[in-house]
């Protein structure tokens, strides 16, 4: 085979992959992610349980709505907004979440790996395009719900919900939702079961938050 042509089979293969690898999990729970993967090498174990959007409680979804992405129903993967007032803040000096969106951050945690790198976000750029284009708002919001790190070692909405207060995603109330997406910055750092001050304030203000998402419909493209 001419080098031209194994090469040119060879991008192909590469552009492919990731186009394949959308569409797989679209309707495929992802197997595990490669932050799961990390952390349990380092020994923090692996606790991972799918479950479909329908068994977890809707008060998760507008809770980390309130707290992570209040526009995810109407942007398309990126919030600008969000974005502008990242990079004004982190000009000023400010200490400052960054914008990502809830899309980017499902981009991020099922097909690529923890960092910083502008190839990663390039990467993860990308791979917010596709998912947008081909997965719904409410395919993205269920895996992402189901791949969040909640815990040192416990990922996804149902471990979450048995690991701090020992029943299914399901039956998750408004104020433990609450708690739960308010510890999403630093799951390994801060606890929804016997949360601190700082916990206590984020999560009554996502709380009074979620008021909002349901008022305004802010959670209508996945909760109907």
């Amino acid at each position: 085979m001419k080098p031209g042509r194994t090469l040119l089979i060879l991008l192909l293969t590469l552009a492919l992959l990731p186009i394949g690898g959308v569409l797989v999990h679209a309707v495929v729970p992802p197997p595990t992610t490669l932050l799961m993967v990390q952390q349990a090498v380092a020994g923090h174990g692996l606790d991972y349980r799918w479950r479909s959007l329908n068994h977890i409680s809707p008060r998760l979804v507008e809770a980390v709505i309130a707290s992570e992405d209040a526009r995810f129903c109407s942007h398309d993967g990126f919030d600008f907004q969000a974005i502008e007032k990242a990079m004004d803040d982190n000009a000023r000096g400010r200490r400052v979440r960054g914008g990502s969106t809830i899309s980017q951050q499902t981009a991020k945690n099922v097909f690529l790996w923890p960092g910083r790198s502008w190839v990663r976000k390039g990467l993860e750029a990308g791979y917010t395009v596709l998912i947008e284009t081909v997965w719904s708002k409410r395919r993205i919001m269920e895996v992402y719900l189901n791949v969040a790190e909640w815990a040192p070692g416990v990922y996804g909405a149902e471990a979450a919900a048995r690991h701090w207060y020992g029943k299914g995603a399901d039956q998750l109330t408004a104020r433990e939702a609450a708690r739960l997406a308010a510890i999403l910055p630093s799951p390994r750092r801060y606890s929804a079961g016997a949360p601190g001050p700082y916990v206590r304030r984020r999560a009554s203000r996502v709380q009074a938050a979620m008021g909002t998402v349901r008022n305004d419909g802010l959670a209508a493209c996945i909760l109907h």
